[in-house]
């Protein structure tokens, strides 16, 4: 695909923020609403590596929220490298979408690197938050950078998978949230993708956008999360002011332009609905992302960019930005 015009005029820019963030209040109607927390599981054992390089379990893993259910497909010749597909904003309670949303699993069969795909975390950002949601009665405070950074990684080194040689890339929601682990979390990862992230939320609009967004998917209350618009933990998931942390990391980044491609065909009104729905989230990601680019450029950090002239905010163009992205991170985690 070509990529989209460097620069965007200062018109077009408001135009697509104010779209995307209209957008963004509305609900994706062929979304499923997932539930805080994965459901509970089974009794817990003593982890063994039982299945065969190459093969595919799902695991139960404890931490402070519970026991949280995990797709893992291990690497194909018994590697030590992984990586994190994090889900978006309407995480399901009973399968990570990359595993039926996407061929992620047939992309990385062959490779010397395991896919671990979280479930759950609906509206979380995957951040370790102050308090439960207090609009949906919700029980537990989300503590998904714990889970993913200390609990998960120290329960797959019991089956050969490294703490320290991982790499993480979302979507959506997740693309932030990708970028926010890594900066934070360098020890644990190498490489960290982007795919339709929302990388400048201290944009006018932004965080307005998001508490709306949040309350559509499961009733969520931003401030349980990050406090109140002015608390410095904002500042601390926002990609845009923690760029300088990204130096030396190898990063994917993507966003498509919002225009409908070879992957949009509407029919019924519930498509033209969706489509539109995705054309305006996917502008405003784009406006995101490039503002996030012009950033990461004035620093002197290297990224690999990617801006298709036509996608919306939707699974096939995420597939296939993965697949785009697979040399770089295979290369980066020496698992060929």
């Amino acid at each position: 695909m070509r990529f989209a015009r460097k620069r965007l005029t200062q018109r077009l820019k408001h135009r697509a923020l104010a779209i995307g963030a209209a957008a963004l209040v509305l609900p994706l109607a062929a979304g499923v609403a997932g539930s805080a927390v994965a459901s509970a599981a089974p009794a817990h054992t003593a982890p063994s590596h039982t299945a065969p390089s190459g093969g595919y379990d799902e695991l139960w893993v404890p931490s402070s929220m519970g026991n949280i259910k995990v797709q893992v497909q291990w690497a194909a010749r018994g590697g030590n490298a992984a990586l994190y597909l994090l889900d978006g904003l309407r995480a399901r309670n009973d399968a990570n979408a990359w595993s039926f949303e996407t061929n992620a699993m047939d992309q990385y069969r062959n490779d010397n690197i395991t896919l671990v795909m979280p479930v759950g975390g609906e509206s979380s950002f995957y951040s370790d938050w102050y308090a439960p949601s207090n609009f949906n009665g919700q029980q537990i405070t989300y503590k998904w950078e714990t889970f993913l950074t200390q609990e998960l990684p120290n329960f797959l080194a019991n089956y050969g998978v490294s703490p320290n040689n991982n790499a993480v890339l979302g979507l959506s929601m997740g693309g932030s949230a990708a970028l926010t682990l890594a900066a934070y979390h360098r020890d644990q990862f190498k490489f960290a993708g982007s795919l339709s992230g929302y990388l400048n939320i201290s944009a006018p609009g932004m965080r307005e956008a998001i508490r709306v967004a949040m309350l559509d998917a499961g009733r969520f209350n931003v401030d349980s999360m990050w406090g109140p618009p002015w608390s410095p933990s904002w500042l601390r998931n926002d990609p845009f002011v923690f760029a300088p942390r990204l130096q030396g990391l190898s990063m994917y980044i993507s966003s498509a332009s919002g225009l409908p491609g070879e992957y949009d065909h509407p029919r019924a009104p519930i498509d033209y609905y969706n489509t539109a729905n995705g054309m305006g989230l996917e502008a405003l990601a784009l406006v995101n992302t490039r503002a996030f680019q012009i950033r990461m450029n004035s620093l002197g950090i290297p990224a690999t960019y990617s801006f298709p002239s036509n996608g919306t905010h939707s699974w096939p163009y995420w597939s296939a930005e993965l697949w785009k992205a697979r040399g770089q991170i295979l290369d980066t985690m020496n698992a060929w």
